[in-house]
């Protein structure tokens, strides 16, 4: 029989344009339609600001973010130029009105100089983040503390780590596909020993690695230091966070895919009742699903899902994404291993698994379109930010997959011809080795001890014979048997091509489930795009005139003895809200002036708000401050200072004062 490739016709092609022409259209109107979110936490501000130089040490410094983040108490360290810690290592809890805001009290007497603020925490998606930025007091200066350049979840551990990720996603791959493909495509394959072995790699896979993620998870978060791995404090720190609660639920579950494997394979395999065994598929699918949306979800509730827009709808959305993939791609690993190492498989197994691939690749585009929609949310995102570059990688190789799996299905048609045709002729041969068989008479042959024996022609053994010759006889026979089967399958031209289309369909999924772990780790478009928005904003903040801190020096006579003197006056930020004041008073020669009495009042004149009366605290030397200084709008507002320096002496001074 002659058989040529496959030919695909133009209804392919049809259908490629029309699913591109369709998926692009409701991809743009979803990322026209897109609202704000984040998912990776994303520094949005700080006090003091990144290279901001304030007149006098802050009380405490703060920072914003995008979202909620899990510190601890050394999530925030300030570093003074010499490196020695100026933070009381004391993280407050600052978050209102939906803003994340956290701060740490400074030790008092700092000296002037560049002082640098590191921070490193744990994002609500489950990824460590972290940065560095330095403001100084009074001067920049030279600093022995050097920038951190590592980003956090980096180095050895950060690489352990993602290994581990990349075997998850692979283990359950293999093993929630694997089952889904013997119990819906090929039952027969519960006995096929390469299919059993390539399930329970899964499960060893998948188990070994979420063991390794929660050991590992303390340095990956922390430290970098793969020996705090088996710290067991940090063990503890880590089971009551969202991550390690869902790897400990994920062993959990893995015992149950133990249970539901030992099932599979054992009494689900010997079943032959055809009721029972319809009963048993019924309740181990059921079964399956729920150990299989289990173990999925443990990653829905603790990583991109879970944060952003919508975490009610895109968790189990999320869900759905991962049994799709699983359902495709662990299908197709096992029908891989069952055209190269099964003696024999069905075509209509074949034909089973290219419907539930169908339906997973259908169910991979409406949930697929959906996270895009959450992580990308702009066509500026999709193109210029590395989450989008991915995601139009993974769209590609999944158009590929695609391609490649309908070469697959024709030749699982001429599959089906093929055995079509070998079952006819092994009909034909059969019919003719009866009626051969019914005009021969068996053969009398007498032994030389006298007793009769039949000979079955020159295959035949005769009665008698040494039963371990017998035997060894019978196995060398069966190997020989399976020898010319499987040099007789390698041959098949058909089967080959088959194996060729669906090797190529395994090799794009490899990429594919490399790129969707890249994916998982990446920072989605939406918080790239706000954070690199929110740092341009400041740059070109920083490249206009500022504001403040405003300093202002205002001599005063009050007439009586030692009456003379200089106030100066430092206002920072200098805009609209809270300002710390602070006022130093110096005699003619330059040394702190103590002063019974100083009050202070702003006045807008052009908008007739105010005087805003203010009454600063007396600290040593000369020095009086007030830390919260309410300016309710921007403009040009008189500053008027009243300095007492007897009971009858005193003098008030004005001076004008750009504020926002």
């Amino acid at each position: 029989m002659t058989t040529t490739a496959p030919r695909l016709g133009p209804s392919p092609v049809r259908l490629l344009l029309a699913a591109t022409v369709f998926l692009g259209t409701l991809l743009g109107a979803l990322l026209t339609a897109a609202s704000p979110a984040a998912a990776h936490a994303a520094l949005t501000g700080s006090n003091p600001k990144d290279g901001a130089v304030v007149a006098t040490a802050p009380k405490e410094v703060t920072l914003t973010f995008s979202e909620q983040i899990a510190m601890g108490n050394d999530s925030i360290r300030v570093l003074e130029p010499s490196g020695k810690r100026a933070d009381t290592a004391k993280i407050r809890d600052m978050s209102t009105g939906g803003k994340a805001g956290y701060g740490v009290d400074l030790l008092p007497g700092l000296p002037d100089g560049t002082y640098t603020v590191a921070w490193q925490a744990v994002s609500a998606d489950s990824h460590p983040v972290s940065g560095a930025f330095t403001f100084s007091i009074g001067a920049p200066s030279e600093t022995e503390v050097a920038l951190p350049g590592d980003e956090a979840g980096g180095g050895p551990v950060g690489l352990l780590y993602d290994v581990a990720r990349y075997a998850a996603y692979a283990g359950f791959v293999l093993l929630a596909g694997g089952a889904a493909f013997v119990l819906l495509c090929w039952q027969r394959a519960a006995s096929v020993r390469p299919v059993q072995r390539l399930v329970a790699y899964g499960w060893v896979t998948l188990t070994a690695s979420t063991l390794a993620m929660l050991l590992l998870r303390t340095p990956y978060t922390g430290s970098g230091k793969l020996a705090d791995a088996f710290d067991l404090s940090g063990l503890r720190d880590v089971l009551e966070t969202k991550t390690g609660a869902a790897l400990v639920s994920r062993l959990l579950l893995l015992g149950a895919a133990a249970l539901f494997i030992a099932v599979l394979f054992g009494a689900y395999a010997r079943r032959e009742d055809a009721t029972e065994k319809k009963d048993l598929t019924f309740g181990l699918a059921m079964g399956g699903t729920v150990v299989a949306a289990g173990v999925a979800a443990t990653w829905a509730l603790s990583e991109h899902a879970s944060t952003g827009i919508q975490p009610t709808v895109a968790m189990p959305v999320d869900v759905l994404h991962l049994l799709a993939v699983a359902g495709w791609l662990g299908g197709l690993a096992t029908l891989l291993t069952a055209l190269y190492r099964a003696p024999s498989i069905e075509p209509s197994a074949v034909h089973r698994f290219s419907r539930v691939a169908f339906v997973c690749v259908v169910t991979l585009t409406v949930t697929g379109l959906y996270q895009s929609w959450r992580q990308v949310g702009s066509w500026s995102a999709l193109t210029g930010t590395s989450y989008g570059q991915l995601l139009l990688a993974k769209v590609a190789l999944v158009v590929v997959m695609v391609g490649v799996a309908w070469v697959s299905r024709r030749w699982t048609a001429q599959l089906a011809e093929a055995k079509q045709a070998e079952r006819s002729v092994r009909t034909d041969v059969a019919a003719a080795e009866t009626e051969r068989a019914e005009a021969a008479e068996p053969a009398a042959v007498t032994v030389p001890d006298g007793s009769a024996t039949t000979a079955a022609g020159s295959g035949g053994q005769i009665e008698g014979a040494d039963p371990e010759r017998a035997a060894q006889l019978a196995r060398q026979q069966a190997a020989v048997a399976t020898a010319a089967e499987k040099k007789a399958r390698d041959a098949d031209p058909v089967r080959s091509g088959l194996r060729r289309s669906v090797l190529a369909e395994a090799a794009v999924a490899v990429a594919l489930l490399a790129v969707t772990t890249v994916l998982t780790s990446t920072e989605p478009g939406r918080t790239e795009e706000e954070a690199a928005r929110i740092t341009g904003s400041s740059a070109q903040g920083a490249d206009a005139p500022a504001p403040g801190p405003a300093e202002i020096a205002l001599p005063f006579d009050t007439g009586g003895r030692n009456g003379k003197g200089t106030v100066r006056l430092t206002l920072g930020p200098a805009s609209p809200g809270a300002n710390e004041m602070h006022l130093w008073l110096t005699d003619p020669a330059g040394k702190p002036m103590e002063v019974p009495e100083v009050k202070v009042s702003f006045t807008l004149v052009a908008k007739q708000i105010g005087p805003l009366p203010i009454r600063p605290e007396r600290l040593p030397a000369g020095h009086w401050s007030a830390a919260a200084v309410q300016i309710p709008m921007p403009g040009e507002w008189q500053v008027q200072v009243t300095v007492r320096t007897s009971d009858i002496d005193q003098a008030t001074i004005d001076k004008n004062v750009k504020i926002g």
